[in-house]
């Protein structure tokens, strides 16, 4: 497993509250909260929104065909371990 990546995983949620103009603050996201439907509530659009927003800021694709999305997009610390494997800036 990766070490505690806690900013990182409060740099996303970030990305997230800005980008879908969430009524929480960033640092209110739990980690291991869903994403999707119960828990943050989000829905696909909200989803691809947010891909859109960390494949720029992060320089990773995240592809809508990618047979992983279920489990990167699970919960914040989930994405967060993705990014910190794959971004390249």
């Amino acid at each position: 497993m990766l070490e505690n990546n806690t900013d990182l995983q409060l740099e996303i949620a970030d990305l997230m509250v800005q980008a879908l103009n969430l009524d929480i603050a960033a640092a209110e996201i739990e980690a291991d909260a869903p994403l999707y439907g119960s828990g943050l509530g989000l829905d696909s659009i909200d989803i691809l929104e947010v891909a859109l927003v960390v494949s720029k800021r992060y320089g990773l694709q995240l592809k809508s065909d990618n047979e992983n999305n279920h489990k990167i997009f699970s919960s914040l610390r989930s994405l967060a371990e993705y990014v910190a494997v794959h971004k390249t800036k």
